[in-house]
């Protein structure tokens, strides 16, 4: 499963000072969104694999200055230095990322609804998908929903301190494989113009043959924005 990013929203200053009277008010500060296209921003990534069976990995994603067409949206394009190209894409409030699907479940790739800024704590919303697993003779029917766990909240991550996080809890379930076959436990976390600064996925997958197992936890180490 591709660490996946995008980028969260914002830090409001207000300053209070005298005016004198008739002076014309400052405008209020927009919100940043959870979302950074400058080009050469940078992203610095460890990622671990909680099960040992695989060692540390250190990546980094860098914005580049080149957008992509799919599916009738505009999708900034980011370099990611462990191999291929990661797509995101702002309409208003939602937050997508056009992934391909992961190891062992075909080639095919989905368009992923990841984050809704504006949505309160406890809002949740779901995609549905089928894909294609070797082996097996018919598509399986996967739901992903997303739960806004936490809004606005403080999180430390490698030694920083980010305001204004969102918590995002990811389950995966199927109504053809049962509850006790497919287990996740996905935790997201993102912050105002650095986007994701943490994520933890757990994943145990063992239905018609296919296992598949997946404990990691990706955490943002340093930033270079522009």
């Amino acid at each position: 499963m591709k660490i996946k990013f995008g980028l969260l929203c914002a830090i409001i200053f207000i300053s209070i000072s005298c005016k004198k009277t008739g002076s014309t008010p400052a405008p209020p500060s927009q919100p940043d969104n959870y979302y950074n296209t400058a080009a050469g921003s940078s992203w610095n990534y460890h990622a671990v694999d909680n099960s040992g069976s695989t060692p540390a990995v250190d990546y980094t994603v860098t914005s580049t200055s080149r957008d992509s067409s799919i599916n009738g949206k505009s999708y900034h394009v980011f370099n990611n230095s462990s191999g291929g190209n990661q797509y995101l894409n702002l309409s208003g409030n939602d937050y997508y990322e056009f992934d391909s699907l992961p190891a062992g479940l075909g080639a095919g790739a989905i368009e992923r609804l990841y984050l809704k800024d504006n949505a309160a704590a406890g809002i949740n919303w779901s995609q549905n998908l089928s894909v294609t697993i070797p082996g097996f003779p018919l598509q399986i029917p996967f739901t992903i929903t997303n739960n806004i766990i936490e809004k606005d909240v403080m999180r430390t991550v490698s030694g920083t301190s980010y305001s204004n996080v969102i918590h995002v809890s990811t389950t995966i379930s199927s109504s053809l494989v049962p509850t006790a076959s497919l287990v996740t436990n996905i935790d997201s976390y993102y912050a105002p113009k650095y986007g994701l600064i943490e994520n933890s996925s757990i994943v145990h997958l063992d239905f018609a043959g296919l296992v598949q197992d997946l404990d990691t936890k990706t955490t943002l180490e340093s930033a270079t924005l522009k």
